[in-house]
């Protein structure tokens, strides 16, 4: 600290980080309910904020009726203190009607300021202020210098929302956000130590992606399960929930929830669909930027493709609000684009354009397209970071010919030749420019998937080269949630299922509407001994892509959590419509046939045995079935897998 005269007058200054809350709609709440939402503030205020700033050795400048400012002497805590809040505020509001919650948006600066007795003033404190303006509700944005001081100090991956101009401040900020899951957090205190527990409630995550989806889902309350065998390996069983795949029937759509079918191929040349697929994937991915969008997964769309459509039969199968389909033609370099949105409760024209552009201008055309969607919602438009790249650096047209090509051979269905042929397409791009960001990505994906598949003769040069891969898309492009989607699969195959689970996170921070990653996360929860935490991801990633190709298998992942979690009557619920959706993965009827022995029903479970066995042969004795699933070998894993076996052992099938 040091002190200069300025008019006469001594100032004090230092160096501080200043934290900046605010409670989010503030008047609107205090217009419906002042004295109640005046006690809920107090109250929060006293049991989770207060007590924090004090953990994290803050010291509260001043209190305003909807915010609070606070100094701290370091940027580590106010980061640690501020992540802390939220999450406890989260878990405050589980259970409470959204439009009754205290939600707060932190902004975050370290900077130099002036203290005037125990007050404080300077840019420094502005800047706090205004990225506390820029912060999601529940969300932390912070300055870069900020990121820089903390990046490897906390455990949080941080999203680049670029050059900010904020109001009384000469210069653009850097603004960043905490990337964190406010339901893996903890939300009591725990004053011993500051090392986060990883478990939480079931249901509060269930709320969290409830509250993503915004829509509704049916929840039904059971008695309590029997203990499990080992009470140490598997927590209580709390709440379940049975869904359909699709929306339930009767609730309405959420208000931008929208669908983009695949655009027609006007060209007259068949192989030109992966071109016109390309421009339907990357519109469906912008639209996912739109904030508070629900956009519905490619991999459900295009089941539509080629069929005849009604949009409002399609916005109940759906339960989505807007259609946006259109048609491509393209004559040699030139390309002509027709898109229509459509009202899909009413089928109405909301909007209609035509949109004409050569190949090497496509970001600039789809980003046009977008803007104009959401103007015509009356939306704010956030910016379509995954053309960024693009716009800095001109694409080679040929090369993304070539990832365009790549990208539809990839997510072609079954065969391993899809992929190699993916792959040589992605090489070629990548010849032409080695900075195509969706090469690199979906090269790496492609090398993995290849491993995770077991078709890989050399699995290890595969990983090392996508490690490759991915280290120079995210230096190129940080913000790139395909990236950080490819990255967990990588660690996924290298059997780092956590670290694989927060890039899976960190892909939904950036793409709240990617669905692969919410089925992938699902999945790690429960492949890492916590199938509690993984039913919401797994829904989530239905309720996305309700027609999707690995339906089947969430299907099935809901049905396996919720027999080892002892819920037998769900288990049920789920299991045969995994066995009905995709018969022929034999792990479907193998556990069926365990929850058919753990409810004595030894007819169904002998002939759900015989279809496992009649698929693998390994299954022929628990000792095979065993060391089908030993490439998941965590200790919590390995112990929830013994009631399946118990049930097997009822089934009659023999340990040996």
């Amino acid at each position: 600290m040091h002190r200069h005269a300025a008019q006469g007058q001594p100032v004090e200054r230092k160096l501080a980080a200043i934290l900046a809350a605010d409670v989010v709609e503030y008047s609107r709440l205090m217009g419906a309910d002042e004295a109640g939402t005046l006690a809920r503030l107090k109250a929060l205020r006293k049991e989770i904020i207060d007590p924090r700033i004090t953990r994290h050795r803050g010291r509260t400048i001043k209190l305003m009726g909807d915010g609070a400012l606070v100094e701290f002497p370091s940027v580590v805590e106010a980061v640690e203190c501020a992540v802390e809040i939220q999450a406890a505020v989260a878990a405050r509001n589980t259970g409470i009607p959204a439009d009754q919650q205290i939600r707060f948006r932190i902004g975050i600066n370290v900077g130099d300021i002036i203290l005037d007795g125990k007050d404080i003033y300077g840019d420094g404190v502005n800047v706090a202020a205004r990225l506390e303006g820029l912060a999601e509700p529940g969300g932390i944005c912070i300055s870069r210098v900020v990121r820089d001081q903390v990046r490897d100090k906390v455990p949080y991956t941080f999203a680049d929302l670029g050059e900010q101009a904020v109001k009384n401040i000469a210069r653009p900020v850097r603004a960043y956000r905490i990337v964190f899951d406010p339901a893996a957090l903890p939300t009591t205190m725990q004053p011993e130590s500051k090392s986060f527990s990883p478990r939480v409630t079931w249901i509060a995550a269930a709320i969290l992606l409830l509250t993503i989806a915004g829509g509704s889902w049916w929840l039904m309350r059971t008695s309590q399960p029997p203990a499990p065998a080992s009470a140490q390996a598997l927590p209580r069983a709390v709440e379940h929930m049975v869904s359909t795949a699709g929306f339930p029937q009767g609730a309405p759509a959420p208000s931008l929830s929208i669908v983009v079918l695949p655009f027609a191929n006007l060209s007259g040349d068949p192989e030109q669909d992966y071109f016109v697929d390309g421009i339907t994937e990357d519109l469906t991915t912008d639209l996912s930027r739109i904030d508070g969008s629900f956009v519905i997964a490619r991999s459900t769309a295009y089941t539509y493709k080629g069929k005849a459509i009604d949009v409002r039969q399609i916005g109940r199968e759906l339960g989505v609000r807007y259609v946006l389909e259109g048609s491509v033609r393209r004559t040699g370099e030139q390309v002509r684009v027709n898109a229509q949105l459509i009202d899909a409760a009413s089928g109405a024209h909301v909007w209609a354009d035509r949109f004409d552009s050569d190949r090497a201008e496509l970001a600039a055309m789809q980003n046009e397209i977008t803007g104009r969607i959401a103007a015509s919602l009356s939306l704010t438009l956030v910016e379509a970071e995954g053309h960024r790249v693009e716009r800095e650096h001109r694409t080679n047209p040929d090369a993304l010919d070539y990832t365009l090509r790549g990208r539809a051979t990839l997510f072609k269905p079954g065969a391993h030749e899809n992929n190699l042929e993916a792959a040589r397409l992605f090489e070629q791009a990548l010849k032409l420019d080695p900075t195509q960001v969706e090469a690199l990505v979906f090269l790496a994906d492609a090398l993995v998937s290849d491993v995770l598949d077991f078709w890989s003769a050399s699995p290890a040069e595969n990983l090392a080269r996508a490690e490759a891969l991915l280290d120079r898309a995210l230096t190129l492009d940080s913000n790139r949630a395909t990236a950080h989607h490819a990255k967990g699969l990588l660690l996924q195959a290298r059997g780092r299922f956590d670290e694989a689970a927060n890039e899976f996170r960190m892909a939904i921070a950036l793409d709240r509407n990617l669905a692969r990653s919410y089925r992938a996360l699902g999945q790690m929860r429960t492949y890492v001994g916590h199938p509690e935490e993984a039913a919401p991801y797994l829904l989530q990633a239905m309720r996305l892509s309700p027609r999707d190709h690995s339906l089947g298998v969430m299907q099935f992942h809901m049905g396996y959590l919720n027999l080892v979690l002892g819920n037998d009557d769900a288990a049920l619920e789920w299991l045969p419509r995994a066995r009905s959706t995709n018969p022929e993965y034999s792990y479907i009827h193998l556990t069926l046939a365990a929850e058919y022995g753990l409810r004595g029903d030894p007819a169904a479970a002998q002939a759900a045995l015989a279809e496992a066995i009649k698929r693998n042969p390994r299954y022929r004795s628990i000792a095979g079935a065993k060391a089908v699933m030993a490439t998941y070998n965590n200790p919590l894993y390995v112990a929830q897998r013994e009631r399946v076996y118990e049930g097997l052992r009822r089934a009659g099938l023999p340990d040996e």
